[in-house]
């Protein structure tokens, strides 16, 4: 478990890497979900997404450790990330890809300074190659959510909403293998917690919502879902615990909505998201969180889309 205090010493830590995004306000999108819709914008970020926040706070920690050589397993985001920072501190660093790894994402990891290897479809295929690649060259392996100093560094977009919007009663989190949401988590519940913290994933990528509901992890088959970043096949054993603690609620969407969700924040708000971070659009627009006239936080997790 991590503590708001390991959040607030991340917060240093990143600072001078990461940006503060803002948050954004919708009137539409707040009359289409009958409620205050406001929007971290993290797919702002540096790399496009959240992930440069753990990355970075992890990463770092290993260098000061003369880590000197560098591996993570990624569908995108967090080898963008992890390639980024790893590449800034002069460490070398192999990203282990699914082998249907999207060319954009291909592009910008390399762009980043990473070395692609693609390796099997699933994230346990890839973080077991990482893995042996580290050993193999006396490396760092980097987790992309089970690991303390990630959860630590996500956890920080939750101090960072708070500051910034002190009247949000609920704040919506996409979930996938659970380092975002165990770090807002975090944040909020040690923090504030009266505010809600309800997380979304894909009807077809559900495993943290069966975790919940059966009362231990539980691994589903791989998922086809549009939102790539949310296809994990069970909740991390280190973010599970997390979830389980603090959660208000985790809602649903379909293919559908997720689609739908996308296309009204390019239309209305001029902002292009991914799939993975139109989900919590998605639950709102579909009136899945179960309240009203409340002011609620989507967390937009990143912008890294192959608009071809």
């Amino acid at each position: 478990m991590i503590i708001v205090h390991d959040i607030l010493q991340a917060k240093r830590d990143i600072q001078d890497v990461i940006d503060t995004t803002p948050i954004l306000h919708s009137r539409s999108l707040s009359e289409i979900c009958g409620n205050g819709m406001y929007f971290k914008a993290e797919h702002l970020q540096k790399t496009g997404s959240f992930k440069i926040r753990g990355a970075t706070n992890k990463v770092k920690k290993m260098v000061r450790e003369k880590a000197a050589y560098i591996t993570t397993a990624s569908s995108g985001n967090h080898g963008q990330a992890v390639s980024y920072i790893a590449t800034q501190l002069g460490v070398p660093v192999t990203v282990v890809a699914p082998e249907d790894v999207r060319d954009t994402k291909r592009q910008a990891i390399e762009t980043y300074g990473g070395k692609i290897e693609t390796f099997g479809t699933t994230s346990e295929e890839r973080i077991s190659r990482a893995k042996e690649l580290a050993k193999e060259k006396n490396g760092v392996f980097i987790p992309p959510y089970n690991d303390a100093f990630v959860m630590a560094g996500q956890g920080t977009i939750g101090l960072e909403i708070l500051a910034q919007l002190p009247k949000a009663n609920v704040v919506v989190v996409p979930i996938g293998g659970g380092g975002l949401i165990a770090g807002i988590l975090t944040a909020i519940k040690q923090s504030k917690p009266n505010v809600k913290v309800i997380g979304v994933e894909p009807e077809i990528a559900n495993d943290t919502y069966l975790s919940l509901k059966s009362g231990e992890i539980t691994k589903i088959p791989r998922s086809s879902t549009i939102a790539d970043g949310l296809r994990a096949s069970k909740p991390g054993f280190m973010t599970y615990p997390i979830i389980q603690q603090y959660v208000d609620d985790i809602v649903l969407v379909s293919e559908d909505e997720i689609k739908e969700a996308q296309i009204l924040v390019l239309e209305r708000m001029k902002q292009l998201i991914e799939p993975s971070a139109a989900v919590t659009v998605a639950a709102a627009m579909s009136g899945k969180l179960g309240v009203e006239d409340k002011n609620i936080v989507s967390v937009l997790s990143g912008g890294n889309v192959d608009v071809r």
